[in-house]
């Protein structure tokens, strides 16, 4: 019981965590990162990963933290991982290429009712119960009345030429993807008794070559264009520039240590299902910010929009409050009555040897 109670206590704290890395890095990359028109993605998620490493081995040198060392045995079990974060990310920037962000983001979260039923038939995992299905419903519904203008419109892909069934195709991959993400990750945290850094560790260590090669596949007359420009003959009026890029890159490397973490710990002491509505409901405060402070469209759509995804927060956290207390009730219903049938049979056996 004290485990289950630790973990019920710890929950919060993880998904907080990982929520506030998640803003933080979408807040850095899109101040500082896309002010340099900065597109080389896989580029940049392999510098973030080595840099996540480097930190990780500095920290260890310190005598700050530990993790296991570099097994061949545990990383080919933990390919898989970092094989599946690497597809999400692709198939959800080919997606992008060719769907609408409103569209995108109905998609996303139709993903979170697929994980939970996945979750539940493939890692035996907990019930998906009415509330937590309203509460679906509720962000699915979030995401529809945000993008309404869009779809009546008719933008459903960014491109009318583009063909549909590619569109579609690349997204339901993405759906695929994220969903064995989080599963694999779930799983593999399970069968390995890995700890929060040793994942950070391999997730990262393993990522780098598979990034690193589709970056050279798909990002390389980008990186022939901003070498030219930092490196080559005006590479004097944009030297500034290039400093500045690197202080961003640096500064959203450090938010991806923090991410790398709060993912691990909030996949470990939650489920693939809370952890994605959590990366689902992160989204609330960047909406509401932009509203306030910079130049977001306000208006009736994107403030019901905001309010349903709030709601449906508040539905399926009273849906995990009220499985969690029959979880507990039933546990102490258990241990109770497990030792009155050992003294009953005990007494019987007694009264039968009884001259």
């Amino acid at each position: 019981m004290r485990i289950l109670s630790g973990t019920h206590h710890t929950a919060p704290l993880a998904i907080l965590s990982y929520c506030f890395a998640s803003i933080l890095m979408t807040v850095t990359n899109k101040l500082v990162l896309s002010s340099y028109d900065f597109k080389l993605n896989f580029l940049l998620l392999a510098i973030q990963s080595i840099i996540t490493v480097a930190l990780l081995e500095i920290s260890v040198g310190l005598g700050l933290l530990t993790h296991r060392p570099f097994r061949t045995s545990e990383a080919k079990n933990w390919f898989i991982v970092s094989l599946s974060l690497v597809l999400m990310i692709y198939t959800g920037s080919k997606s992008l290429q060719f769907l609408s962000i409103p569209v995108f983001t109905i998609f996303k979260n139709l993903t979170i009712i697929i994980t939970a039923y996945a979750e539940r038939i493939i890692l035996k995992g907990a019930a998906v119960t009415h509330l937590m299905l309203v509460s679906f419903s509720l962000i699915v519904a979030s995401s529809i009345i945000a993008g309404w203008a869009d779809i009546t419109a008719g933008h459903l892909l960014k491109d009318n030429q583009a063909n549909i069934v590619v569109a579609y195709g690349w997204m339901f991959s993405n759906c695929i993807a994220t969903c064995s993400f989080t599963l694999f990750m779930k799983g593999k945290l399970k069968a390995s008794g890995f700890k929060d850094f040793d994942t950070v560790f391999y997730n990262n260590l393993l990522s780098i070559p598979t990034l690193l090669i589709m970056s050279i596949i798909n990002e390389m007359p980008e990186a022939l264009r901003l070498y030219d420009r930092y490196y080559g003959s005006t590479s004097d009026l944009y030297s500034s520039e290039f400093y500045g890029l690197s202080i961003g890159i640096l500064v959203s490397s450090v938010s991806a240590f923090g991410i790398s973490y709060s993912t691990s710990w909030c996949v470990r002491v939650t489920s693939s299902t809370t952890y994605s509505m959590a990366g689902a409901l992160n989204k609330l405060p960047i909406a509401v910010a932009g509203m306030i402070f910079f130049d977001a469209v306000v208006n009736f759509a994107s403030i019901m929009g905001v309010l349903f995804a709030f709601t449906g927060g508040i539905v399926y956290s009273l849906a995990k409050m009220q499985q969690s207390a029959e979880l507990s009730s039933t546990l102490k219903d258990t241990s109770v009555t497990l030792p009155l049938h050992k003294s009953l049979d005990e007494d019987y056996r007694d009264e039968k040897s009884a001259p």
